[in-house]
């Protein structure tokens, strides 16, 4: 049996799809097959990595984990991860793409603007949110 289509990733998911409300002015980048039936969907802003952990902290009422201080990463669960049926936790997220100087995350649009992005913010939602 074929697998589903994937759905268009131009179009931006909704805060129903994902399960968690997004950033006001962060923007869609992209979805990926994330396999095992879950997608990951990429948001890109210039607001700092320490707002957004701020943000999502206070959204999601939990603290989170830092996983990397260099470059620094930090992330949120969603939900419990369930490795037979799971590929990747339901999460959100953030990673600091100016860290140490770098120039960022490249909008994946040519042209558009602004040609980078501070910071990233990736949600796996969950597979079933009740």
């Amino acid at each position: 049996m074929a697998p589903p289509p994937a759905p268009n990733t131009l179009d931006t998911p909704s805060e129903a799809t994902l399960g968690v409300p997004i950033y006001p002015n962060a923007r869609y980048l992209a979805a990926y097959d994330a396999g095992r039936g879950q997608r990951y969907y990429l948001f890109g802003t210039n607001a700092s990595f320490d707002d957004m952990v701020n943000y999502y902290g206070a959204v999601l009422r939990e603290r989170g984990d830092r996983v990397f201080d260099s470059p620094p990463v930090h992330m949120f669960e969603l939900g419990r991860f369930r490795k037979e049926t799971m590929a990747f936790p339901p999460s959100v997220t953030i990673k600091n793409y100016v860290w140490s100087g770098a120039a960022g995350y490249a909008n994946p649009a040519p042209g558009e603007q602004p040609s980078h992005y501070a910071t990233i913010i990736q949600v796996v939602p969950l597979l079933n949110p009740r």
